[in-house]
């Protein structure tokens, strides 16, 4: 009985629009999405243009309802859309999910490059110490 309560919630859970959750968990539901392969192959199919099922599944070798579970977890991640014009339900790219991470990603790239530089010049430091003690040394034993 937990179980099933436990699956139910869950299923509840990850159904809610993307819209009502705060930027962290977005964030999340975008790395979550992304870290599939599969799905990453998907986006960069849909990033050339809007396509059914059908056609998002032909260059792939996995069966039609996989490609379904696959843009479900991505619409569920806000990263794709599908919209419906008669029979035809294509699916597209959004990219607002994707400028989130850019920007997270963004704040530390900048994080990590002011480290390395000082790292960088700390180092440089240390390799000029040893040739600054050298030429010191030197120094003295021609004045002394």
């Amino acid at each position: 009985m937990y179980l099933t309560i436990r699956l139910l919630n869950r299923t509840v859970q990850y159904q809610m629009p993307t819209t009502t959750l705060s930027a962290p968990d977005r964030l999340d539901a975008t790395f979550a999405a992304l870290a599939d392969p599969s799905r990453r192959a998907l986006l960069s199919r849909l990033a050339t243009g809007e396509a059914s099922v059908t056609e998002i599944a032909e260059p792939f070798e996995m069966s039609l309802p996989a490609v379904s579970k696959h843009l479900k977890v991505l619409e569920r991640a806000g990263l794709i859309e599908r919209s419906r014009h008669a029979q035809w339900r294509p699916c597209r790219l959004r990219p607002e999910p994707l400028r989130d991470v850019a920007g997270w990603v963004e704040r530390y790239r900048e994080l990590w490059e002011g480290r390395l530089d000082r790292l960088d010049e700390y180092l440089k430091q240390l390799q000029e110490q040893p040739v600054e003690a050298e030429q010191a040394k030197g120094e003295q034993d021609r004045n002394g």
